[in-house]
């Protein structure tokens, strides 16, 4: 069954004004900038924090697992066979971002969530039909630096750091029993037609005591008028993959409203979640 995590959002951001390229008001940035401006990208998708500029966004998640396979043994049960399971949780969440400088942004997320897990009823097993849980989830850190400007002809190089810190007991179904580190890198680079990301992360999990390819994405966002911006992603392992879409609209310079679902696209990965937030710039 999938790790029921996500950074996708319906966003409502307020700022100092911007222009339709991304940048301060009056600032004409260079055409592959025009999507994204000069900011470090962060873990939100097409979220990027300037420097001085503290981002504070509280936001609500559901997620919805039908039918995904489960070892019972990873709840703390003795049966070691792996059985069909309903997994269903709603999570709220609270994201600061801060941008140091050009090339660095820390971030921190916190979570307190509510799940439930019902096991398949055709399923031969003495375990209790459902299992609930609620409390806190995961916390997690990370630092993000840029190593190379985009220009016109090179992308953008970046990379990040992620801590997800220790929050419940073995066996528990929500947060993490265990540290466990994540270590990043991606390009990113504007075209006429859009800004595209590729990146890719290694993981080790202080539990499992081993190191794994951790998740892979390919991001696509396009401003397409001062008011609409679309984005489009594939993030996931190699066996959770996730299509994520969602539509952006700013009615205002400083107030942006943004739509997002993802679905699972492997059967290993949580089926549908959506999610919806505030988020906040405080610029110098």
């Amino acid at each position: 069954m999938a790790v029921w995590r996500s950074s996708r959002a319906l966003i409502l951001v307020a700022s100092i004004p911007i222009t339709a390229s991304g940048g301060a008001a009056g600032e004409e940035l260079p055409s592959f900038l025009r999507d994204r401006g000069r900011g470090i990208a962060t873990s939100m998708f097409a979220t990027y924090v300037e420097p001085g500029e503290l981002l504070i966004y509280p936001f609500f998640e559901y997620y919805y697992d039908k039918g995904g396979a489960v070892d019972p043994t990873d709840l703390g049960f003795a049966e070691e066979t792996e059985l069909s399971a309903d997994y269903r949780a709603t999570e709220e969440l609270i994201y600061l971002g801060y941008g140091i400088s050009d090339r660095i942004a820390v971030e921190i997320e916190a979570a307190i969530i509510q799940a439930e897990l019902e096991w398949d009823p055709g399923a031969d097993s003495e375990l209790p039909r459902e299992i609930e849980a609620s409390g806190l989830g995961d916390v997690e850190g990370q630092i993000r630096w840029r190593w190379a400007f985009e220009s016109a002809s090179r992308p953008e190089w970046f990379s990040y750091f992620e801590t997800v810190a220790p929050t419940q007991d073995e066996g528990s179904l929500i947060g993490t029993a265990d540290w466990e580190f994540k270590l990043g890198t991606g390009l990113i680079k504007g075209f006429d037609w859009g800004t595209t990301t590729l990146r890719a992360a290694v993981e080790y999990d202080k539990a499992e005591g081993k190191a794994d390819l951790g998740e892979l994405a390919l991001e696509y966002m396009k401003r397409i008028s001062d008011h609409w911006q679309l984005y489009g992603g594939i993030e996931g392992t190699l066996d959770e993959v996730e299509l994520i879409s969602d539509i952006q609209w700013r009615p205002l310079d400083w107030l942006m409203l943004r739509i997002n679902n993802a679905f699972g696209a492997t059967p290993d990965a949580t089926d549908w979640a959506p999610e919806v937030g505030v988020l906040v710039r405080f610029r110098p």
